[in-house]
């Protein structure tokens, strides 16, 4: 098995990719900046699978450290690409922080891998759809115009991914859009650990049922959906981290048909801001307060995606219930309320 680079290893989604690549028996080096997890995350991950993890702190958006590390380290076969920063709202009123971050950490990297051959998996988002036209969205649907930075950053990132890999053949790229993903892993010893007020959806509802913050906003009621709250396709986050190995494992066979590929990762289906939140309460029998608030700047009304292609491409496919995602999110609440990292 080869050698993973993981950037943003100790993030949410990093975090629970490294335990399925490790438990795959890759090798892995993680890389992070630290800025939006806890170096504790290591410990944790290492109490999942027994098996100790190569580290380094560091930003990406320094290009001769980057060189650096990857010169030093010959023998990595693969990149996993998460560092990024990712709140939609934050992306609105910072706009220059994610321009500078996303983009400079991800043209370091390639840079760094210039002559060498490289599997290189890229975390991309179904932001870059804007609004569809149609639902589910596919990977052949028009990339609108961004509702915000964040998405912008990833529309652009998978541009300059596809013009890379176009006149590098030694790259070989995949980009995965997926969802929302939720949820922890079973073992409840890592799970999405937000830095301040949480900026997503149900860490703001486990911190509220365990009386951390006060009610839930529920950002507009007049959207045109069944109950008047966006929908979007929520994913447990064990799932999305099995299809970065799926991608990988089509790069090692050579089955890709271009150097520079696309998969929706979700589950196909959407669920409204209402019924994550009910969904919560009957899976832990907790009951929430939430209110209703004005529409948040940047959000999209309702997507949920086609992931026909990753199925069929990828061999993989979505296993865990919106019940199991609200429950084992739950759990990881509880169990950072009492052990905190």
């Amino acid at each position: 098995m080869g050698k993973i680079l993981v950037t943003g290893g100790t993030g949410y989604i990093g975090s629970h990719t490294v335990v399925e690549l490790q438990q795959a028996g890759y090798e892995v080096v993680i890389v992070d900046n630290l800025d939006n997890s806890s170096i504790g995350i290591l410990d944790q991950i290492t109490e999942i699978t027994g098996i100790k993890l190569e580290f380094h702190q560091l930003d990406l958006c320094e290009e001769e450290k980057v060189k650096e590390l990857i010169s030093n380290n010959p023998d990595i076969t693969g990149v996993i690409h998460f560092a990024a920063h990712k709140a939609v709202g934050e992306s609105v009123q910072l706009p220059l922080k994610y321009y500078r971050n996303n983009f400079f950490s991800l043209i370091n990297l390639l840079t760094a891998f210039t002559g060498r051959d490289i599997n290189f998996v890229f975390s991309s988002s179904c932001t870059v759809y804007g609004q569809p036209d149609k639902l589910p969205v596919t990977e052949e649907a028009p990339v609108k115009k961004a509702e915000s930075p964040y998405g912008n950053t990833k529309q652009i990132s998978e541009e300059i991914l596809a013009e890379t890999a176009s006149v590098n053949a030694n790259y070989h790229v995949i980009a995965l859009r997926y969802f929302n993903p939720v949820g922890a892993h079973e073992t409840a010893l890592i799970g999405e650990l937000p830095i301040g007020v949480p900026q997503n959806l149900v860490p703001f509802i486990t911190q509220s049922a365990i009386g951390k913050r006060g009610a839930i906003t529920v950002y507009g009621s007049d959207y045109n959906t069944p109950d008047g709250s966006c929908i979007r396709d929520y994913i447990h986050v064990v799932d999305l981290a099995k299809a970065h190995i799926a991608a990988l494992k089509r790069q090692e066979a050579a089955k890709m048909e271009a150097n520079f590929e696309i998969f929706n990762v979700g589950t196909g289906t959407g669920s409204s801001v209402l019924e994550v939140i009910h969904a919560f309460e009957s899976s832990t029998g907790v009951k929430l307060e939430y209110k209703t608030g004005a529409r948040r700047p940047g959000d999209v009304e309702q997507v949920w995606g086609d992931v026909s292609k990753a199925e069929k491409e990828l061999n993989w496919k979505a296993e865990l219930k919106l019940e199991d995602m609200m429950r084992s999110a739950w759990a990881w609440e509880k169990y950072i309320n009492e052990h905190p990292l």
